[in-house]
């Protein structure tokens, strides 16, 4: 199969599966607190991806050191406690919307670095507005739009910080496990300040089958597999290319929402599909 194709696959599957996250996440918010699921899950996922490539340490230069530390600290520490954070203070609806704007400040962030030799195209800028289009109707049917200064500022921050990590992730090569692992170790040692401030409090009695298996999806599955195929997107087809397949992710919770637990599929959720599913191939074109 053509590099290119299994790139296109890999960040298609790997949005698949993120669609799903929130239902584990919510299990699991009734026994842990959020920071709690960040820190086991991404522990975990260390823990899968040294299985896979049991190399301790492996010292490729300063410069890669450097991108390894800063995708770490933007894409797991940073990005996911803003994610996280932001709907303890804004409405779901505003946080989709507003995360959904990822890969602009990706484009953006590249166009500035590469002092303008990777230009934002027309094809980029008409699909971005095509796509928050049908992201707004499909976040905001039925729900009072209002706006919540710090909820909605954490949430701008993610996307911000995803923007870094793709820019940053693009930038490693080598052997993808151990890539994505020491993404990982990078990502839970800025975590651990944290923790002597929000002092998981969580016991043996809390990890019951039921969270058991949902810790297991969100650390193996949707952490470990996950960032291994995004990251080998990325670095195959582009930062840009591959973080415009997040227009997916509420267009797949829609339809997942409506074949696994039977909501309803108005002919607004439809026009939403659409337009985003629009922008997102328009997005894709050269030129």
């Amino acid at each position: 199969m053509n590099k290119t194709v299994r790139g296109h696959i890999f960040a298609i599957f790997t949005i698949a599966v993120w669609a799903t996250t929130y239902i584990s996440t919510k299990v699991l918010l009734r026994t842990f607190s959020p920071f709690e699921i960040l820190i086991i899950r991404f522990t975990l996922g260390i823990l899968a991806l040294f299985l896979f490539n049991p190399h301790i340490f492996r010292w490729q230069g300063l410069r890669d050191e450097v991108n390894y530390a800063l995708a770490g600290l933007s894409g797991i520490t940073l990005y996911y406690m803003c994610d996280n954070g932001c709907l303890l203070y804004t409405s779901a609806a505003n946080a989709g919307v507003i995360v959904a704007t990822a890969p602009f400040f990706t484009a953006l962030l590249v166009f500035f670095i590469s002092k303008g030799k990777e230009r934002l195209s027309a094809s980029f800028l008409v699909g971005f507005v095509f796509s928050i289009a049908g992201i707004c109707i499909l976040s905001f049917q039925g729900q009072k739009f209002g706006f919540n200064p710090l909820g909605d500022f954490l949430a701008l921050l993610a996307p911000i910080c995803w923007a870094f990590y793709a820019y940053f992730s693009s930038k490693l090569s080598g052997n993808l496990v151990f890539v994505t692992r020491r993404i990982f170790e990078y990502g839970v040692l800025f975590m651990l300040p944290i923790i002597a401030v929000i002092r998981p409090d969580f016991t043996l009695s809390d990890f019951t089958p039921l969270n058991v298996a949902n810790l297991a999806f969100l650390s193996f599955i949707a952490s470990a597999l996950c960032f291994y195929t995004w990251n080998y997107a990325t670095v195959t087809l582009g930062a840009v290319k591959t973080t415009v397949y997040l227009y997916l992710s509420p267009v797949l919770t829609v339809i997942f929402s409506f074949l696994i637990l039977s909501e309803p599929l108005s002919w607004l959720s439809v026009l939403g599909i659409v337009l985003t599913m629009s922008g997102l191939v328009i997005s894709q074109r050269r030129g």
